[in-house]
C-alpha cells in the first residue's frame, strides 16, 4: 500500500459528461457560466466540450460557442472530447488544449456501439493522435468499461492492460480507467490501477468512476491507495450512463473535494465555489443535486444566514 498523495488533480467533467446525456437542450450561455464558475474555483483542467456529430449527442451542438464564449484562465487546461479527424478539426479551430480520444477495454461494448473490434477502434485514432501532437495539443486517452461492460459482464484485466498499452502507444499524455456503469469495487480498483502503473507513469493514470452502487468515494479512496493522484468528478453529481438503467454521474465534485480535504490533501481547489456552482446548475435543471456533501453544507450555509 503506497502513502496517500499529498495533492491531488482533479478533472471536472460536468460541463462535457455531465450533461451530454440531458434530454432538455440547456442554452449555451447556461454551460459558458457552469464553466467559468468552475474556473473561478480553481480547477486546473475543465473538460468543457465535445465535438461529436449533434444526430448522435444533441447536447453537444453548441461546443464552438461554448469554447469561444467561457473566460478562459491562464494555465487552465479546456479538454474537448473527439470521436474522429473531423472531431480534432472542431476542436482545434475551438482553441480546446486538449484532446480526449476514447476506447473500451469490452470487446462486446466496443462491436454494439461503434462496429469494430477494440484495436481497429484505436487503430482510427491515430492520425488524430498525431494531429493532435503536431498541433501542440495535450492527448488523453479514455478507457471505458473497464471495471464492467453492460453486454459482456466481466471485463479480463489482460484486456484492461492492453488497451493501456495501445493508448501509450498513440502518445497520449494521460490516461484515464473509467468505471462506465459504476460497478467497480475497491478490491478490483487496487488491482486494476496497480497493474496499470506497470504499463504507463502512475502520475499520469487518471481514475473514473461513476457512483451507479455508491461506490465512488470508496473507489476513488482505493485508487489513492494505489498510487493515484488524477481523479474526474462532475460538479453536483450530473451525468448518468445510457447503458446502465437507474445510473447516476460520475462521482460529484463536491463529495470528492470533501474526502480531500478531510484527508488533508491538497486539490488547489475552492469547495464553497464548487457547491455554488452545483446548485447554479442543479437550479437550471429543476431538480436537485445528487451531490450529499454539496446539498449538506449548501443547507448548512443557508441555515446559518
Amino acid at each position: 500500500m503506497n502513502a496517500l498523495p499529498q495533492h491531488v488533480k482533479i478533472v471536472e467533467v460536468g460541463p462535457r459528461d455531465g450533461l451530454q446525456n440531458e434530454k432538455e437542450v440547456i442554452p449555451a450561455d447556461v454551460k459558458i457560466e457552469l464553466v467559468n464558475r468552475l474556473t473561478a474555483a480553481g480547477f486546473v483542467n475543465i473538460e468543457a466540450a465535445s465535438f461529436v456529430s449533434p444526430k448522435w449527442v444533441p447536447q453537444m451542438a453548441t461546443s464552438s460557442e461554448v469554447m469561444a464564449g467561457i473566460d478562459r484562465r491562464r494555465g487552465v487546461v479546456y479538454s474537448a472530447l473527439v470521436p474522429n479527424m473531423k472531431g480534432l478539426e472542431a476542436a482545434i479551430a475551438a482553441h480546446a488544449d486538449e484532446a480526449v480520444i476514447f476506447a473500451a477495454a469490452s470487446e462486446a461494448f466496443s462491436q454494439k456501439n461503434i462496429n469494430c473490434s477494440i484495436a481497429e477502434s484505436i487503430e482510427r485514432f491515430v492520425p488524430v493522435a498525431q494531429e493532435a501532437k503536431k498541433n501542440g495539443m495535450r492527448l488523453r486517452g479514455s478507457i471505458s468499461c473497464a471495471f464492467g461492460c453492460p453486454y459482456q459482464g466481466e471485463v479480463p484485466l489482460a484486456a484492461v492492460l492492453d488497451v493501456v498499452r495501445r493508448m501509450r502507444d498513440l502518445g497520449c499524455d494521460e490516461i484515464d480507467i473509467a468505471d462506465t456503469i459504476g460497478v467497480g469495487n475497491p478490491r478490483q480498483v487496487h488491482e486494476i490501477m496497480g497493474q496499470a502503473q506497470r504499463e504507463f507513469p502512475v502520475d499520469r493514470l487518471a481514475g473514473h468512476f461513476h457512483d451507479t452502487y455508491g461506490q465512488g468515494i470508496a473507489n476513488i479512496y482505493a485508487a489513492l491507495e494505489a498510487g493515484i493522484s488524477i481523479f474526474h468528478s462532475s460538479v453536483a453529481g450530473l451525468g448518468g450512463c445510457p447503458y446502465a438503467k437507474g445510473a447516476t454521474g460520475n462521482v460529484s465534485t463536491e463529495d470528492v473535494l470533501f474526502l480531500m480535504q478531510g484527508l488533508g490533501i491538497s486539490t488547489g481547489i475552492n469547495l464553497d465555489t464548487v457547491v455554488d456552482a452545483g446548485q447554479f446548475i442543479a437550479r437550471h435543471l429543476g431538480r436537485r443535486s445528487v451531490s450529499r456533501a454539496g446539498n449538506a453544507l449548501a443547507a448548512k450555509r443557508a441555515s446559518a444566514e
